[in-house]
């Protein structure tokens, strides 16, 4: 019994090895390396120093939301939760089919002695701010071409106040959606609620981080896809933001190989970029987002363990 999940497990592996595979050769066919590669010889150092000193500076907001949120746990080792976050994103970005998410739990457990009941949910609830602001964001994007001022108002206003509006009724949801009730969902939901935070200042500071990590990020990337395709920032923004979503979806390649690129190419299209610029500048910022990655994992290598248990 205890073989088929390693033949799962290989079977994933060696699914994802076939998919980055396909991938690199479609891009020779399609595009060719070369020429996809030529544009950052137009790339200023300086500028690309920026945009990368902007993005390992939103790892450090993230792991300072961390910090804030386990503040008892990680009181005065904010180096570990940084450690911890750089870490975890090496894992999330280049494991497939999610399998990165494992990494969080087990990191909490070995730096801050944080059980899984604990670290799960807050990484649930985590992932629904991060996919809040995703949409949030790309609302004020796609709503600046289709909506009048006073819509895109009135909608913003909406999915803003969703957060607060769980917060307050998160009591009154716990006992709806018991611990046991059946079914994958309602568990999955009530781990949500439960991880919920349930002080209104970790509420608004988790809200705060989680805003300032995405802006400062997407900004960054939102800049160097500019670089590399004519398009407006509305659009980039939207592009951006169609890759990250990839990123919550179960099926995921290795290093987000593809998908990452199909959700930029897939927020584009409907403006009129034709797909093989969108492609090309939606595999240039990818390489750019794995090349930070792994930087921000040899980083973490230069912090000590200190770790509790």
């Amino acid at each position: 019994m205890a073989k088929v999940p390693m033949l799962s497990h290989r079977m994933k592996l060696g699914l994802g090895l076939l998919a980055l595979l396909a991938f690199i050769l479609f891009i020779q066919y399609y595009i060719g390396w070369i020429k996809l590669l030529t544009p950052w010889q137009q790339v200023a150092v300086p500028t690309l120093l920026l945009i990368m000193s902007q993005v390992l500076f939103s790892y450090a907001i993230r792991a300072r939301r961390l910090y804030g949120y386990f503040k008892e746990e990680m009181r005065g080792r904010f180096a570990q939760a940084l450690k911890l976050m750089l870490q975890h994103n090496l894992a999330n970005n280049f494991l497939p089919m999610r399998s990165g998410e494992v990494a969080f739990p087990v990191l909490m457990s070995r730096y801050f002695s944080v059980p899984l009941t604990r670290s799960v949910p807050a990484l649930l609830w985590f992932r629904v701010f991060d996919l809040h602001t995703l949409v949030l964001l790309g609302l004020g994007a796609l709503g600046s071409h289709w909506l009048d001022p006073y819509q895109l108002g009135f909608v913003g206003v909406v999915w803003l106040i969703l957060p607060w509006w769980l917060f307050m009724a998160n009591r009154w949801l716990l006992e709806k959606v018991g611990s046991e009730t059946p079914g994958r969902i309602s568990q999955l939901l009530h781990k949500l609620l439960d991880g919920a935070p349930k002080e209104k200042r970790l509420l608004l500071m988790t809200w705060f981080w989680t805003l300032l990590n995405w802006s400062v990020k997407l900004l960054a990337f939102v800049w160097l896809l500019i670089l590399f395709a004519d398009i407006t920032t509305a659009q980039a923004l939207l592009g951006v933001i169609g890759g990250e979503l990839t990123s919550v979806l179960p099926v995921h390649g290795i290093a987000g190989a593809g998908t990452y690129e199909a959700g930029i190419v897939a927020a584009l299209l409907p403006f009129g970029i034709r797909p093989e610029p969108a492609l090309s500048a939606a595999v240039n910022l990818h390489l750019f987002l794995l090349g930070v990655t792994l930087i921000g994992g040899v980083l973490s290598l230069t912090i000590g363990d200190d770790h509790v248990g």
